[in-house]
C-alpha cells in the first residue's frame, strides 16, 4: 500500500525529446514527419503489394508481411508522439500512456526480432534444402512459427511491465528521452533498481545478443552452402541474404548497444534509438523492394492496374 501511494505521487512524466531549442524542434518535426509518412507508406505497400499478387505467395513473402506490420506498428508508437511534441511543444506523457507505449514498444520491437530469424529459418531452409522445401515450410507451419512470434512477443512486453510496475515513482519525473523505455525508468525509481537492471539485460539485451549471434552463424552457414549452388541460384540468394543482413545489422546494432550495458546515460543514447526506432522502420521497404526483383515487378503491375482502373 506504501509503495502504490508513493508510485501515485507520480501521475506524468516530462519527457525532454531531442532537443529543447524551438527553431532545432521545428527542424525535428520536418525530418521526422517525412521518415514517418515514408515508414507507413512503404510498409502498407508491401503489405498491399504482398496480398494482391499471386506471384509473391511464397512463404519469405508472408514472413515479409509481418516484418511490415511489425515495422508500421513499431514507428506508430513512438513517431507520431515525437512528431506532435515537437510541432506543438507538449513534452509530457501520462503514465498510464508510458506503460502503454512501453509494452507496445517491446512487444513489436519482439516480435520484428522474431520474424527476422523466421525468415533467416526461410531462407536456409530454401537454401540448404531446397527438394524437402515445400514439406518443411508449409502453410500450416509458417502459420504456427508466426503465431508463436506473436505469443513470445506478448509474454516479453508483459514481463518488463510487471517489472516496471513494481517500481514506485515519487518524483523526480523527467525522462531524457523522446519515449518511454526501462532504462530512463529505472533511473528515476524510488528504490535501488541493481537487480531489475540485471534483469532488463538478462531479458532484452539477451533477446537482442543471441537474437544476433543466431542470425549471423545462420547467415554464415547460408553463404558458405552458396559455393554448390549455380552462378544464377547464387546470385539470387547472394541478393535476398545480403537484404536480410543489413537489416540484422541496422536494427540489432543500437539495440544490443542500448540494452546490454550498465544504467547509464551517454549523449549518444539518443541518436542511437532514432536508429532502430525510427530509421530501421524506414529503410525495411527500401531494403526489400530496391534489391527484390519480384516485388519490384508486383508494384509496377499493382500500379499498372490501378492507372488503368482510373482511366477507365
Amino acid at each position: 500500500m506504501e509503495i502504490l501511494e508513493m508510485r501515485n505521487n507520480v501521475t506524468e512524466f516530462i519527457l525532454l525529446g531531442l532537443t529543447q531549442d524551438p527553431k532545432r524542434q521545428k527542424i525535428v518535426f520536418t525530418i521526422f514527419l517525412v521518415f514517418y509518412t515514408a515508414t507507413v507508406v512503404g510498409n502498407l505497400l508491401i503489405v498491399v503489394t504482398i496480398k494482391t499478387s499471386p506471384t509473391l505467395g511464397s512463404p519469405m513473402y508472408f514472413f515479409l508481411t509481418y516484418l511490415s506490420i511489425a515495422d508500421y506498428c513499431f514507428s506508430t508508437t513512438m513517431a507520431p508522439k515525437l512528431i506532435m511534441d515537437n510541432l506543438f511543444h507538449k513534452n509530457t506523457i501520462s503514465f498510464d500512456e508510458c506503460m502503454t507505449q512501453l509494452f507496445a514498444m517491446h512487444f513489436f520491437g519482439c516480435m520484428e526480432i522474431l520474424v527476422l530469424i523466421l525468415m533467416a529459418y526461410d531462407r536456409f531452409v530454401a537454401i540448404c534444402k531446397p527438394l524437402h522445401y515445400s514439406v518443411i515450410m508449409n502453410q500450416r507451419t509458417c502459420g504456427i512459427l508466426i503465431l508463436s512470434a506473436w505469443i513470445g512477443s506478448f509474454l516479453h512486453s508483459i514481463a518488463q511491465i510487471i517489472l516496471i510496475l513494481n517500481v514506485p515513482f515519487c518524483g523526480p519525473n523527467v525522462i531524457d528521452h523522446y519515449f518511454c523505455d526501462l532504462q530512463p525508468l529505472l533511473r528515476l525509481g524510488c528504490m535501488g533498481t541493481y537487480v531489475l537492471n540485471l534483469l532488463v539485460v538478462f531479458n532484452s539485451g539477451a533477446i537482442c545478443s543471441l537474437s544476433f549471434v543466431l542470425l549471423m552463424i545462420s547467415y554464415t552457414i547460408i553463404l558458405h552452402s552458396l559455393r554448390n549452388h549455380s552462378a544464377e541460384g547464387k546470385h539470387k540468394a547472394l541478393s535476398t541474404c545480403i537484404s536480410h543482413i543489413i537489416v540484422v545489422i541496422i536494427f540489432f546494432g543500437p539495440c544490443i548497444y542500448m540494452y546490454t550495458r550498465p544504467p547509464k546515460t551517454y549523449p549518444l543514447d539518443k541518436l542511437v534509438s532514432v536508429l532502430y526506432t525510427i530509421i530501421t522502420p524506414f529503410l525495411n521497404p527500401l531494403i526489400y523492394t530496391l534489391r527484390n526483383a519480384e516485388v519490384k515487378n508486383a508494384m509496377k503491375k499493382l500500379w499498372s492496374i490501378r492507372v488503368t482502373s482510373g482511366e477507365k
